[in-house]
Protein backbone atom coordinates (compact mmCIF):
# COMPACT_ATOMS: atom_id res chain seq x y z
CA UNK A 1 0.00 0.00 0.00
CA UNK A 2 1.17 3.58 -0.64
CA UNK A 3 1.89 6.33 1.31
CA UNK A 4 -0.53 8.35 0.35
CA UNK A 5 -3.02 5.64 0.60
CA UNK A 6 -2.00 4.57 4.02
CA UNK A 7 -2.29 7.79 5.66
CA UNK A 8 -5.74 8.07 4.02
CA UNK A 9 -6.70 5.21 5.58
CA UNK A 10 -5.77 6.16 8.90
CA UNK A 11 -7.19 9.15 8.41
CA UNK A 12 -10.70 7.62 8.03
CA UNK A 13 -10.03 5.08 10.52
CA UNK A 14 -8.93 7.94 13.12
CA UNK A 15 -12.51 9.95 12.24
CA UNK A 16 -14.48 6.89 12.87
CA UNK A 17 -12.85 5.70 16.11
CA UNK A 18 -13.67 9.43 17.40
CA UNK A 19 -17.16 9.55 15.99
CA UNK A 20 -18.20 6.11 17.16
CA UNK A 21 -15.83 6.57 20.67
CA UNK A 22 -18.10 9.95 21.40
CA UNK A 23 -21.15 8.69 22.08
CA UNK A 24 -19.38 6.26 24.92
CA UNK A 25 -17.73 9.14 26.47
CA UNK A 26 -21.01 11.17 26.82
CA UNK A 27 -22.03 7.74 28.78
CA UNK A 28 -19.33 7.52 31.50
CA UNK A 29 -19.92 10.98 31.97
CA UNK A 30 -23.26 10.87 32.44
CA UNK A 31 -22.86 7.86 34.97
CA UNK A 32 -22.13 9.10 38.80
CA UNK A 33 -22.89 8.11 42.22
CA UNK A 34 -26.15 6.82 41.06
CA UNK A 35 -25.82 5.20 37.70
CA UNK A 36 -23.41 3.13 36.57
CA UNK A 37 -22.64 2.61 32.70
CA UNK A 38 -22.60 -0.87 31.45
CA UNK A 39 -20.65 -0.50 28.55
CA UNK A 40 -23.21 -0.55 25.94
CA UNK A 41 -25.35 1.72 24.45
CA UNK A 42 -26.65 -0.49 21.24
CA UNK A 43 -27.37 -4.34 21.83
CA UNK A 44 -26.95 -3.97 25.70
CA UNK A 45 -27.85 -7.74 26.58
CA UNK A 46 -24.96 -9.05 24.35
CA UNK A 47 -22.62 -6.59 25.34
CA UNK A 48 -23.19 -7.49 28.99
CA UNK A 49 -22.64 -11.06 28.16
CA UNK A 50 -19.10 -10.10 26.47
CA UNK A 51 -17.83 -8.60 29.53
CA UNK A 52 -18.94 -11.36 31.38
CA UNK A 53 -17.11 -13.63 29.06
CA UNK A 54 -14.15 -11.19 29.78
CA UNK A 55 -14.46 -11.41 33.47
CA UNK A 56 -14.37 -15.37 33.53
CA UNK A 57 -10.99 -15.32 31.27
CA UNK A 58 -9.50 -12.34 34.43
CA UNK A 59 -11.00 -15.20 36.77
CA UNK A 60 -8.42 -17.71 34.97
CA UNK A 61 -10.87 -19.65 32.42
CA UNK A 62 -9.58 -20.50 29.28
CA UNK A 63 -12.67 -22.40 27.98
CA UNK A 64 -16.10 -20.93 27.08
CA UNK A 65 -18.27 -21.58 29.96
CA UNK A 66 -21.77 -19.16 29.86
CA UNK A 67 -22.33 -17.41 33.22
CA UNK A 68 -25.54 -17.75 32.29
CA UNK A 69 -27.04 -20.90 33.04
CA UNK A 70 -26.87 -23.39 35.92
CA UNK A 71 -26.31 -26.15 33.22
CA UNK A 72 -23.05 -28.63 33.78
CA UNK A 73 -20.39 -27.32 31.12
CA UNK A 74 -17.40 -28.60 29.94
CA UNK A 75 -16.06 -25.81 28.74
CA UNK A 76 -15.88 -25.11 24.56
CA UNK A 77 -13.19 -23.42 22.73
CA UNK A 78 -15.51 -20.27 21.78
CA UNK A 79 -15.01 -16.20 22.20
CA UNK A 80 -11.45 -16.93 22.97
CA UNK A 81 -10.99 -13.16 22.65
CA UNK A 82 -13.11 -12.02 25.01
CA UNK A 83 -11.28 -14.40 27.30
CA UNK A 84 -7.96 -13.29 26.39
CA UNK A 85 -8.57 -10.09 27.05
CA UNK A 86 -10.24 -10.29 30.67
CA UNK A 87 -6.76 -11.78 31.16
CA UNK A 88 -5.55 -7.61 30.93
CA UNK A 89 -7.52 -6.99 34.12
CA UNK A 90 -6.63 -7.44 37.25
CA UNK A 91 -7.53 -5.77 41.25
CA UNK A 92 -9.99 -3.27 41.33
CA UNK A 93 -12.61 -2.08 39.22
CA UNK A 94 -12.31 -4.95 37.38
CA UNK A 95 -15.83 -4.02 35.67
CA UNK A 96 -14.63 -0.34 34.22
CA UNK A 97 -11.12 -2.21 32.99
CA UNK A 98 -13.09 -4.95 30.92
CA UNK A 99 -15.19 -2.02 29.78
CA UNK A 100 -12.15 -0.02 29.14
CA UNK A 101 -10.54 -2.96 27.41
CA UNK A 102 -13.41 -3.73 25.02
CA UNK A 103 -13.68 0.04 23.74
CA UNK A 104 -9.80 -0.14 22.87
CA UNK A 105 -10.20 -3.39 21.00
CA UNK A 106 -12.88 -1.77 18.99
CA UNK A 107 -11.20 1.30 18.30
CA UNK A 108 -8.04 -1.01 16.86
CA UNK A 109 -10.26 -3.05 15.08
CA UNK A 110 -11.82 0.30 13.21
CA UNK A 111 -8.25 0.54 12.13
CA UNK A 112 -7.74 -2.75 10.83
CA UNK A 113 -11.56 -3.36 8.99
CA UNK A 114 -11.02 -0.02 6.87
CA UNK A 115 -6.95 -1.05 5.95
CA UNK A 116 -8.52 -4.51 5.10
CA UNK A 117 -11.89 -2.65 3.34
CA UNK A 118 -9.43 -0.34 1.48
CA UNK A 119 -6.90 -2.85 -0.01
CA UNK A 120 -9.76 -5.40 -0.99
CA UNK A 121 -10.98 -2.21 -3.03
CA UNK A 122 -7.85 -2.00 -4.48
CA UNK A 123 -8.00 -5.65 -6.04
CA UNK A 124 -10.59 -4.23 -8.55
CA UNK A 125 -10.49 -1.05 -8.59
CA UNK A 126 -7.75 0.96 -10.40
CA UNK A 127 -8.43 5.20 -10.26
CA UNK A 128 -7.99 5.90 -6.64
CA UNK A 129 -11.36 8.26 -5.53
CA UNK A 130 -13.21 5.29 -6.80
CA UNK A 131 -11.29 3.00 -4.16
CA UNK A 132 -11.87 5.93 -1.49
CA UNK A 133 -15.73 5.87 -2.35
CA UNK A 134 -16.10 2.32 -2.45
CA UNK A 135 -14.08 1.83 1.22
CA UNK A 136 -16.07 4.60 2.96
CA UNK A 137 -19.70 3.55 1.91
CA UNK A 138 -18.53 -0.22 2.71
CA UNK A 139 -17.68 0.87 6.31
CA UNK A 140 -19.57 3.46 7.28
CA UNK A 141 -22.46 3.75 5.21
CA UNK A 142 -25.80 1.60 5.49
CA UNK A 143 -29.25 0.81 3.09
CA UNK A 144 -32.39 2.86 2.86
CA UNK A 145 -34.32 0.95 6.35
CA UNK A 146 -34.11 4.75 7.79
CA UNK A 147 -37.07 5.22 5.59
CA UNK A 148 -39.51 2.74 7.43
CA UNK A 149 -38.45 4.39 10.55
CA UNK A 150 -39.44 7.99 8.68
CA UNK A 151 -42.27 6.93 8.04
CA UNK A 152 -42.98 5.64 11.66
CA UNK A 153 -43.25 1.62 10.69
CA UNK A 154 -40.92 0.61 13.33
CA UNK A 155 -42.06 -3.17 13.22
CA UNK A 156 -43.58 -3.14 9.48
CA UNK A 157 -43.82 -6.71 8.28
CA UNK A 158 -42.70 -7.95 11.54
CA UNK A 159 -39.37 -6.96 12.14
CA UNK A 160 -37.44 -3.95 12.33
CA UNK A 161 -35.20 -2.39 9.40
CA UNK A 162 -31.83 -4.26 9.43
CA UNK A 163 -30.29 -1.48 10.13
CA UNK A 164 -30.84 -1.38 13.73
CA UNK A 165 -29.70 -4.78 14.09
CA UNK A 166 -27.76 -6.67 11.75
CA UNK A 167 -24.27 -5.58 11.38
CA UNK A 168 -23.55 -8.71 9.03
CA UNK A 169 -25.69 -6.87 6.33
CA UNK A 170 -23.67 -3.52 6.34
CA UNK A 171 -20.38 -3.22 8.69
CA UNK A 172 -21.07 0.60 10.57
CA UNK A 173 -23.35 -0.84 13.36
CA UNK A 174 -20.83 -3.10 14.96
CA UNK A 175 -18.22 -0.12 14.58
CA UNK A 176 -20.78 1.39 17.43
CA UNK A 177 -20.87 -2.52 19.47
CA UNK A 178 -18.51 -5.39 19.09
CA UNK A 179 -14.39 -5.67 18.34
CA UNK A 180 -15.23 -9.46 17.27
CA UNK A 181 -17.38 -8.15 14.81
CA UNK A 182 -14.83 -5.92 13.22
CA UNK A 183 -12.08 -8.22 13.74
CA UNK A 184 -14.16 -10.99 11.67
CA UNK A 185 -14.79 -8.94 8.63
CA UNK A 186 -11.07 -7.80 8.35
CA UNK A 187 -10.10 -10.97 8.43
CA UNK A 188 -12.58 -12.29 6.02
CA UNK A 189 -11.59 -9.45 3.51
CA UNK A 190 -7.47 -9.99 3.84
CA UNK A 191 -8.56 -14.24 3.21
CA UNK A 192 -10.34 -13.61 -0.08
CA UNK A 193 -7.98 -10.62 -1.46
CA UNK A 194 -4.56 -13.43 -0.43
CA UNK A 195 -6.41 -15.80 -2.05
CA UNK A 196 -6.90 -13.93 -5.02
CA UNK A 197 -3.37 -12.84 -4.80
CA UNK A 198 -2.48 -16.62 -5.45
CA UNK A 199 -3.88 -16.44 -8.18
CA UNK A 200 0.24 -14.07 -9.19
CA UNK A 201 1.85 -15.33 -6.29
CA UNK A 202 0.74 -19.12 -5.47
CA UNK A 203 2.45 -19.09 -1.92
CA UNK A 204 -0.39 -16.46 -1.15
CA UNK A 205 -3.36 -19.22 -0.81
CA UNK A 206 -1.36 -20.50 1.87
CA UNK A 207 -1.76 -16.90 3.67
CA UNK A 208 -5.27 -17.02 2.43
CA UNK A 209 -5.59 -20.03 4.78
CA UNK A 210 -3.79 -18.51 7.95
CA UNK A 211 -6.21 -15.45 7.67
CA UNK A 212 -9.75 -17.58 7.40
CA UNK A 213 -8.61 -20.21 9.75
CA UNK A 214 -8.48 -16.86 12.65
CA UNK A 215 -11.57 -16.17 10.56
CA UNK A 216 -12.89 -19.48 12.35
CA UNK A 217 -11.72 -18.92 15.82
CA UNK A 218 -12.65 -15.35 15.64
CA UNK A 219 -16.53 -16.01 14.51
CA UNK A 220 -17.05 -19.50 13.50
CA UNK A 221 -20.21 -18.90 11.24
CA UNK A 222 -18.61 -16.37 9.08
CA UNK A 223 -16.79 -19.10 7.18
CA UNK A 224 -19.50 -19.73 5.30
CA UNK A 225 -19.76 -16.59 3.41
CA UNK A 226 -15.74 -17.06 2.51
CA UNK A 227 -17.00 -20.56 1.48
CA UNK A 228 -19.75 -18.84 -0.55
CA UNK A 229 -17.81 -16.50 -2.42
CA UNK A 230 -14.78 -18.92 -2.82
CA UNK A 231 -17.36 -21.76 -4.47
CA UNK A 232 -19.07 -19.40 -6.60
CA UNK A 233 -15.68 -17.91 -7.96
CA UNK A 234 -14.70 -21.42 -8.55
CA UNK A 235 -18.07 -21.95 -10.56
CA UNK A 236 -18.08 -18.92 -12.36
CA UNK A 237 -14.06 -19.19 -13.53
CA UNK A 238 -15.43 -23.07 -15.01
CA UNK A 239 -18.61 -21.33 -16.70
CA UNK A 240 -15.87 -18.41 -18.14
CA UNK A 241 -13.57 -21.00 -19.33
CA UNK A 242 -16.07 -23.60 -21.02
CA UNK A 243 -17.41 -20.41 -22.85
CA UNK A 244 -14.50 -18.79 -23.95
CA UNK A 245 -13.12 -22.52 -24.70
CA UNK A 246 -10.46 -22.80 -22.55
CA UNK A 247 -8.56 -25.32 -21.70
CA UNK A 248 -10.21 -27.45 -18.68
CA UNK A 249 -6.62 -27.85 -16.88
CA UNK A 250 -7.10 -23.84 -16.34
CA UNK A 251 -9.64 -24.16 -14.51
CA UNK A 252 -8.17 -27.01 -12.19
CA UNK A 253 -5.16 -24.66 -11.57
CA UNK A 254 -7.88 -22.12 -9.82
CA UNK A 255 -9.28 -24.56 -7.74
CA UNK A 256 -6.07 -25.56 -5.73
CA UNK A 257 -5.74 -22.54 -3.98
CA UNK A 258 -9.59 -22.58 -3.10
CA UNK A 259 -9.08 -25.97 -1.75
CA UNK A 260 -5.63 -24.79 0.45
CA UNK A 261 -7.70 -21.75 1.49
CA UNK A 262 -10.36 -23.38 2.99
CA UNK A 263 -8.47 -26.77 3.90
CA UNK A 264 -7.73 -26.11 7.51
CA UNK A 265 -10.71 -23.98 8.29
CA UNK A 266 -13.40 -26.81 7.38
CA UNK A 267 -11.39 -28.93 9.73
CA UNK A 268 -12.02 -26.55 12.18
CA UNK A 269 -15.67 -25.97 11.33
CA UNK A 270 -15.63 -29.76 11.27
CA UNK A 271 -14.15 -30.12 15.13
CA UNK A 272 -16.69 -27.30 16.20
CA UNK A 273 -19.55 -29.36 14.23
CA UNK A 274 -18.63 -32.72 16.37
CA UNK A 275 -18.46 -30.66 19.51
CA UNK A 276 -21.69 -29.50 18.91
CA UNK A 277 -23.15 -32.67 18.35
CA UNK A 278 -21.97 -34.17 21.82
CA UNK A 279 -22.29 -31.19 24.45
CA UNK A 280 -25.57 -30.97 25.44
CA UNK A 281 -24.84 -27.34 26.81
CA UNK A 282 -24.10 -26.59 23.54
CA UNK A 283 -26.67 -28.42 21.69
CA UNK A 284 -29.30 -26.96 23.72
CA UNK A 285 -27.38 -22.63 23.08
CA UNK A 286 -27.32 -24.04 19.32
CA UNK A 287 -31.16 -24.53 19.41
CA UNK A 288 -32.17 -21.28 21.19
CA UNK A 289 -29.95 -19.17 18.61
CA UNK A 290 -32.47 -17.81 15.98
CA UNK A 291 -31.85 -14.87 13.67
CA UNK A 292 -33.92 -15.45 11.46
CA UNK A 293 -33.95 -13.43 7.68
CA UNK A 294 -36.56 -10.58 8.02
CA UNK A 295 -39.09 -10.80 5.19
CA UNK A 296 -37.31 -10.02 1.70
CA UNK A 297 -38.30 -6.07 1.42
CA UNK A 298 -35.92 -5.34 4.16
CA UNK A 299 -33.14 -6.50 2.36
CA UNK A 300 -34.06 -4.74 -1.27
CA UNK A 301 -34.07 -1.77 1.06
CA UNK A 302 -30.56 -2.60 2.60
CA UNK A 303 -28.87 -3.37 -0.57
CA UNK A 304 -31.41 -1.66 -3.54
CA UNK A 305 -29.35 1.95 -3.01
CA UNK A 306 -26.34 -0.19 -4.79
CA UNK A 307 -27.87 -2.59 -6.92
CA UNK A 308 -28.21 -0.70 -9.83
CA UNK A 309 -24.77 0.29 -10.29
CA UNK A 310 -23.71 -2.67 -8.94
CA UNK A 311 -25.45 -4.67 -12.09
CA UNK A 312 -23.25 -2.41 -14.25
CA UNK A 313 -20.41 -3.17 -12.61
CA UNK A 314 -20.93 -6.65 -12.63
CA UNK A 315 -20.96 -6.32 -17.00
CA UNK A 316 -18.34 -5.19 -16.74
CA UNK A 317 -16.68 -7.46 -14.38
CA UNK A 318 -17.84 -9.93 -16.38
CA UNK A 319 -16.55 -8.76 -20.26
CA UNK A 320 -13.32 -8.00 -19.08
CA UNK A 321 -10.18 -10.69 -19.10
CA UNK A 322 -9.06 -10.36 -15.23
CA UNK A 323 -11.01 -13.32 -12.87
CA UNK A 324 -10.49 -11.73 -9.72
CA UNK A 325 -13.94 -9.88 -10.56
CA UNK A 326 -15.88 -12.72 -11.00
CA UNK A 327 -15.66 -13.43 -7.04
CA UNK A 328 -17.39 -10.24 -6.19
CA UNK A 329 -20.27 -10.93 -8.83
CA UNK A 330 -20.48 -14.60 -7.59
CA UNK A 331 -20.53 -13.71 -3.93
CA UNK A 332 -23.68 -11.15 -4.52
CA UNK A 333 -25.26 -13.95 -6.39
CA UNK A 334 -25.13 -15.88 -3.29
CA UNK A 335 -26.41 -13.31 -0.71
CA UNK A 336 -30.42 -14.14 -1.01
CA UNK A 337 -29.02 -17.97 -0.70
CA UNK A 338 -27.37 -17.39 2.20
CA UNK A 339 -29.85 -14.99 3.86
CA UNK A 340 -32.60 -17.45 3.35
CA UNK A 341 -30.34 -20.60 3.84
CA UNK A 342 -32.30 -23.89 5.93
CA UNK A 343 -30.68 -22.51 8.78
CA UNK A 344 -31.47 -20.75 11.95
CA UNK A 345 -28.83 -18.07 12.23
CA UNK A 346 -29.93 -17.26 8.67
CA UNK A 347 -28.98 -13.53 9.33
CA UNK A 348 -25.52 -14.30 10.68
CA UNK A 349 -24.61 -15.85 6.84
CA UNK A 350 -24.70 -12.83 4.27
CA UNK A 351 -21.04 -11.45 6.15
CA UNK A 352 -19.00 -9.08 4.07
CA UNK A 353 -21.85 -8.99 0.95
CA UNK A 354 -22.25 -5.04 1.42
CA UNK A 355 -18.43 -4.93 0.41
CA UNK A 356 -18.49 -6.68 -2.43
CA UNK A 357 -21.71 -4.59 -3.59
CA UNK A 358 -19.85 -1.93 -2.61
CA UNK A 359 -16.61 -2.40 -4.52
CA UNK A 360 -18.65 -3.50 -8.01
CA UNK A 361 -20.90 0.18 -7.37
CA UNK A 362 -18.13 1.44 -7.76
CA UNK A 363 -17.03 -0.53 -10.61
CA UNK A 364 -20.01 0.44 -12.49
CA UNK A 365 -20.60 4.41 -11.45
CA UNK A 366 -16.79 4.61 -12.66
CA UNK A 367 -17.66 3.35 -15.69
CA UNK A 368 -21.08 4.43 -16.99
CA UNK A 369 -21.42 6.88 -19.77
CA UNK A 370 -21.89 9.81 -18.04
CA UNK A 371 -19.64 13.01 -17.95
CA UNK A 372 -17.04 12.56 -14.97
CA UNK A 373 -19.02 15.78 -13.04
CA UNK A 374 -22.48 13.97 -13.13
CA UNK A 375 -21.18 10.56 -12.40
CA UNK A 376 -18.62 12.12 -8.78
CA UNK A 377 -22.62 13.93 -8.21
CA UNK A 378 -24.66 10.82 -8.51
CA UNK A 379 -20.96 8.90 -5.88
CA UNK A 380 -21.75 11.85 -3.86
CA UNK A 381 -25.38 11.61 -3.32
CA UNK A 382 -25.38 7.53 -2.96
CA UNK A 383 -22.78 8.57 -0.08
CA UNK A 384 -24.70 10.49 1.39
CA UNK A 385 -28.31 8.74 1.33
CA UNK A 386 -26.00 5.39 2.28
CA UNK A 387 -24.76 8.08 5.45
CA UNK A 388 -28.38 8.89 6.94
CA UNK A 389 -28.52 5.37 8.81
CA UNK A 390 -25.32 5.71 9.96
CA UNK A 391 -26.04 9.36 11.45
CA UNK A 392 -29.23 8.07 12.87
CA UNK A 393 -27.42 4.95 15.05
CA UNK A 394 -24.94 7.55 16.33
CA UNK A 395 -27.59 9.86 17.31
CA UNK A 396 -29.14 7.49 18.41
CA UNK A 397 -26.34 6.15 20.65
CA UNK A 398 -25.93 9.83 21.98
CA UNK A 399 -29.57 9.65 23.19
CA UNK A 400 -28.86 6.35 25.10
CA UNK A 401 -26.08 7.81 26.47
CA UNK A 402 -27.57 11.53 27.56
CA UNK A 403 -30.62 9.97 28.87
CA UNK A 404 -29.46 7.59 32.06
CA UNK A 405 -31.33 5.09 31.56
CA UNK A 406 -31.67 0.91 31.98
CA UNK A 407 -30.63 -1.01 30.57
CA UNK A 408 -28.09 1.13 29.39
CA UNK A 409 -27.14 2.15 32.76
CA UNK A 410 -27.34 0.31 35.98
CA UNK A 411 -28.07 1.91 39.52
CA UNK A 412 -25.16 2.33 41.56
CA UNK A 413 -27.38 0.39 44.39
CA UNK A 414 -27.82 -3.15 42.16
CA UNK A 415 -24.45 -2.94 41.55
CA UNK A 416 -23.29 -2.44 44.96
CA UNK A 417 -25.31 -5.67 45.47
CA UNK A 418 -23.80 -7.36 42.71
CA UNK A 419 -20.17 -6.43 43.88
CA UNK A 420 -21.01 -7.68 46.81
CA UNK A 421 -21.33 -11.01 46.04
CA UNK A 422 -18.58 -11.08 43.40
CA UNK A 423 -17.04 -10.47 46.82
CA UNK A 424 -18.79 -12.76 49.28
CA UNK A 425 -20.47 -15.60 47.66
CA UNK A 426 -17.65 -17.64 46.62
CA UNK A 427 -17.01 -18.39 43.12
CA UNK A 428 -19.61 -21.15 42.58
CA UNK A 429 -22.40 -19.11 43.63
CA UNK A 430 -25.70 -19.87 41.26
CA UNK A 431 -27.74 -16.48 42.08
CA UNK A 432 -31.24 -16.64 41.07
CA UNK A 433 -32.95 -12.86 40.16
CA UNK A 434 -35.20 -11.70 37.49
CA UNK A 435 -33.98 -11.79 34.05
CA UNK A 436 -33.24 -8.07 33.73
CA UNK A 437 -31.06 -8.23 36.85
CA UNK A 438 -29.92 -12.23 35.14
CA UNK A 439 -28.06 -10.54 32.65
CA UNK A 440 -26.02 -7.95 33.79
CA UNK A 441 -25.30 -9.38 36.95
CA UNK A 442 -22.64 -11.86 35.71
CA UNK A 443 -20.97 -8.60 34.42
CA UNK A 444 -19.56 -7.53 37.65
CA UNK A 445 -19.67 -10.34 39.74
CA UNK A 446 -18.24 -14.05 39.16
CA UNK A 447 -21.47 -15.72 39.45
CA UNK A 448 -24.34 -18.20 37.63
CA UNK A 449 -27.97 -17.14 36.93
CA UNK A 450 -30.90 -19.14 35.71
CA UNK A 451 -31.96 -16.47 33.43
CA UNK A 452 -30.35 -13.44 31.79
CA UNK A 453 -29.45 -14.27 28.16
CA UNK A 454 -31.46 -15.50 25.41
CA UNK A 455 -29.24 -18.17 23.49
CA UNK A 456 -27.22 -18.59 26.69
CA UNK A 457 -30.08 -19.74 29.14
CA UNK A 458 -30.66 -23.17 28.65
CA UNK A 459 -34.40 -24.02 28.69
CA UNK A 460 -35.29 -19.82 28.67
CA UNK A 461 -38.25 -20.75 27.67
CA UNK A 462 -39.33 -23.20 30.24
CA UNK A 463 -37.64 -21.59 32.95
CA UNK A 464 -38.67 -18.04 33.30
CA UNK A 465 -41.89 -19.10 34.29
CA UNK A 466 -41.04 -20.65 36.85
CA UNK A 467 -38.66 -17.99 38.04
CA UNK A 468 -41.23 -15.59 38.23
CA UNK A 469 -43.83 -18.22 39.98
CA UNK A 470 -40.68 -18.25 42.27
CA UNK A 471 -40.81 -14.70 43.18
CA UNK A 472 -44.82 -14.36 43.06
CA UNK A 473 -44.73 -17.02 45.93
CA UNK A 474 -41.75 -15.43 47.70
CA UNK A 475 -40.29 -19.15 47.56
CA UNK A 476 -42.99 -20.51 49.80
CA UNK A 477 -44.08 -22.54 47.68
CA UNK A 478 -43.59 -26.07 46.88
CA UNK A 479 -42.68 -25.79 43.19
CA UNK A 480 -40.56 -22.54 43.97
CA UNK A 481 -38.10 -24.76 46.86
CA UNK A 482 -37.90 -27.34 44.12
CA UNK A 483 -36.43 -24.68 41.75
CA UNK A 484 -34.26 -23.44 44.23
CA UNK A 485 -33.12 -27.74 45.02
CA UNK A 486 -33.00 -28.37 40.93
CA UNK A 487 -30.15 -26.05 40.39
CA UNK A 488 -28.54 -25.98 43.50
CA UNK A 489 -29.38 -21.88 43.99
CA UNK A 490 -27.26 -20.55 46.74
CA UNK A 491 -28.08 -16.77 46.46
CA UNK A 492 -31.63 -15.15 45.63
CA UNK A 493 -31.10 -11.30 44.36
CA UNK A 494 -34.48 -8.91 45.19
CA UNK A 495 -34.58 -5.70 43.72
CA UNK A 496 -37.35 -3.73 41.96
CA UNK A 497 -37.47 -5.47 38.79
CA UNK A 498 -38.06 -8.82 41.36
CA UNK A 499 -40.70 -7.22 43.51
CA UNK A 500 -42.70 -6.17 40.03
CA UNK A 501 -43.25 -9.72 39.80
CA UNK A 502 -44.76 -10.15 43.22
CA UNK A 503 -42.10 -10.73 45.91
CA UNK A 504 -42.73 -9.81 49.19
CA UNK A 505 -40.99 -10.16 52.15
CA UNK A 506 -43.25 -10.64 54.71
CA UNK A 507 -43.98 -14.22 52.97
CA UNK A 508 -40.55 -14.70 52.91
CA UNK A 509 -39.71 -19.12 52.66
CA UNK A 510 -38.68 -20.53 56.29
CA UNK A 511 -35.32 -21.41 54.02
CA UNK A 512 -34.40 -18.23 53.14
CA UNK A 513 -31.88 -15.92 55.22
CA UNK A 514 -30.93 -12.36 54.64
CA UNK A 515 -27.27 -11.64 53.96
CA UNK A 516 -27.59 -8.05 51.94
CA UNK A 517 -30.07 -5.48 53.03
CA UNK A 518 -29.14 -2.13 51.13
CA UNK A 519 -32.62 0.17 50.60
CA UNK A 520 -34.05 -1.74 47.90
CA UNK A 521 -31.97 -4.17 47.36
CA UNK A 522 -31.40 -7.60 49.60
CA UNK A 523 -29.95 -10.69 48.99
CA UNK A 524 -30.86 -14.05 50.37
CA UNK A 525 -28.63 -17.67 51.13
CA UNK A 526 -30.29 -20.18 50.22
CA UNK A 527 -29.44 -21.96 53.76
CA UNK A 528 -29.51 -26.19 54.49
CA UNK A 529 -31.20 -27.39 56.89
CA UNK A 530 -29.44 -27.72 59.92
CA UNK A 531 -30.33 -26.11 63.42
CA UNK A 532 -26.99 -23.65 62.71
CA UNK A 533 -28.54 -22.77 59.76
CA UNK A 534 -31.77 -22.01 60.88
CA UNK A 535 -30.44 -19.96 63.92
CA UNK A 536 -28.54 -17.46 61.92
CA UNK A 537 -29.62 -13.57 61.44
CA UNK A 538 -29.04 -10.42 60.17
CA UNK A 539 -27.39 -9.41 63.27
CA UNK A 540 -25.87 -13.14 63.84
CA UNK A 541 -22.70 -14.59 61.70
CA UNK A 542 -25.05 -14.89 58.92
CA UNK A 543 -23.74 -11.81 57.47
CA UNK A 544 -20.61 -12.83 56.94
CA UNK A 545 -21.47 -16.13 54.89
CA UNK A 546 -18.95 -16.18 52.11
CA UNK A 547 -15.90 -16.30 54.86
CA UNK A 548 -14.53 -18.79 56.89
CA UNK A 549 -16.57 -21.01 59.06
CA UNK A 550 -19.53 -19.04 58.95
CA UNK A 551 -19.53 -20.20 54.96
CA UNK A 552 -19.35 -23.59 56.04
CA UNK A 553 -22.43 -23.70 58.21
CA UNK A 554 -24.55 -21.97 55.76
Amino acid sequence: MKREALAWCLAVSAILAVLTSLPFLLAFERQGSDLRFTGSLLAVEDGNSYIAKMRRGAAGDWLFRSPYTAMPQAGAPAFLGYLLLGKLAAGPGTHEQLVALLHLTRVLAIFLVVLATYRFASRFIDEERWRRWATVLAVAGEGLGWMVLAAGRVDWLGSQPLELYSPETFGFLALLTFPHLLLARALLLLGLDAYLESGVRPRAAWLAGTWLTLLVLVQPISVAAAGAALGMHQGLVAVRCVLRKAPPVFAWRRLRPAVIALAVPLLLVVGYAALLRTDPFLQTWAAQNVLRSPHPVYYVLAYGLLLPWAVVGARRAWKGQDLAPLLLIGWVVALPILAYAPTVVQRRLPEGGWVALAVLAALGLGSVRLASATRWRLALGTIGLSLVGSVLLVAGASQAAAMGEAPVFRPAAQVAAFEWLDQNAGANAIVLAAYSTGNALPAWANAQVLVGHGPESAGLAGLLPRVEAFYRASGASTDARALLAEFGVTHVFVGPAERALGFDEAALSAGLYPVYDQGEYAIFLVARSTPAARAMTMDGRLAACGAGEARREC
